[in-house]
């Protein structure tokens, strides 16, 4: 199939996952847009929001119509990293056996990844970066596609452990949920108390999705639009010569460069969606909030004064 007609499929594609998801998902179109744009760009995404917002339902919903294995791990304080990636046992023969752990999945949901200590959130690193698992010095290969979806619940600081900087970079997008609009509520509840139960079925699988992934990074990209994505991206840096006074002015610390190549491929991923054939500067600016978002860091000034870092990025552009 020629590219031309590859974006043209990935198009139809898109249109028909979000009509099966909303059949499940009432609303959240922002949400669901920038999950699917995770998974065909071949990132991670983290998830904000507070509980009851069915991020998990959203999750499952969404793993289904993709035709993926997924899978549920709930971080609580005394996870081990053995339980997200398996461990070794002595078998009849006394021989070791490695039994897999719930890591070993297409799409993984780590409920609540701020609940559990360091030591387990960095078990999730390796297999997030290199799609690899090493358990007792072996290296297990993760099956493709592979996707962590994590969420936070913004609220409840209590007993929870901040992922650090260095984790925060490998989720490509951070994705902020928020409360339905009162029509989408009653929708909800009516849907959800009567006895009817929605189904949605498979409309894409495996080997599709790493073909679109692979259609995505072949996408052209002018040579404009890649120095726009890394002078955005610069300007978020304070105390550096390209830095926009509002950066130095309200930010501690800034992207790096793994936000330049991720606005890249969302970028294209966002042009291929919408039936475009290469990326404009819309759209980098289409998904440079949810790629820059989590890369910022306000200093105190910008708390005391009530900015958002929404605000701070849409003043970049």
């Amino acid at each position: 199939m020629s590219d031309v007609a590859a974006i043209k499929s990935l198009v139809q594609k898109h249109g028909l996952l979000k009509t099966e998801i909303s059949k499940i998902i009432v609303g959240q179109e922002k949400v669901i847009d920038e999950i699917l744009l995770s998974i065909f760009s071949g990132g991670h995404a983290l998830l904000i929001g507070v509980p009851g917002l069915a991020k998990t339902l959203m999750v499952n919903t969404i793993a289904t119509t993709l035709g993926l294995d997924f899978k549920r791990i709930q971080f609580t304080p005394d996870l081990m990293p053995s339980d997200i990636l398996g461990s070794e046992i002595l078998d009849e023969s006394r021989q070791f056996k490695f039994i897999k752990g719930p890591i070993f999945s297409n799409i993984i949901l780590a409920d609540e990844i701020n609940r559990t200590p360091p030591k387990t959130q960095a078990a999730l690193l390796e297999a997030m970066q290199e799609r690899v698992v090493t358990v007792a010095g072996q290296r297990y290969p993760l099956s493709l596609p592979y996707f962590v979806l994590a969420t936070q619940n913004p609220i409840e600081q209590e007993g929870t452990y901040p992922l650090p900087e260095a984790q925060l970079d490998r989720f490509m997008f951070s994705i902020n949920l928020d409360y339905p609009s009162f029509q989408e509520e009653v929708d909800v509840v009516k849907a959800t108390t009567s006895d009817s139960k929605p189904t949605v079925g498979a409309l894409l699988n495996a080997a599709q999705i790493i073909e679109f992934q692979q259609l995505v990074r072949r996408i052209p990209v002018a040579d404009n639009v890649i120095e726009y994505a890394v002078n955005l991206v610069s300007k978020t840096r304070p105390k550096t010569e390209k830095a926009a006074q509002i950066v130095n002015d309200y930010i501690d610390w800034g992207a790096g460069p793994r936000a330049s190549q991720n606005l890249i491929l969302g970028a294209k991923t966002h042009a291929a969606v919408n039936g475009k054939f290469s990326p404009d500067i819309e759209d980098v600016q289409a998904v440079a909030t949810g790629i820059l978002r989590h890369r910022m860091i306000k200093n105190y000034k910008a708390e005391a004064e009530g900015l958002t870092i929404e605000s701070i990025i849409k003043d970049l552009f």
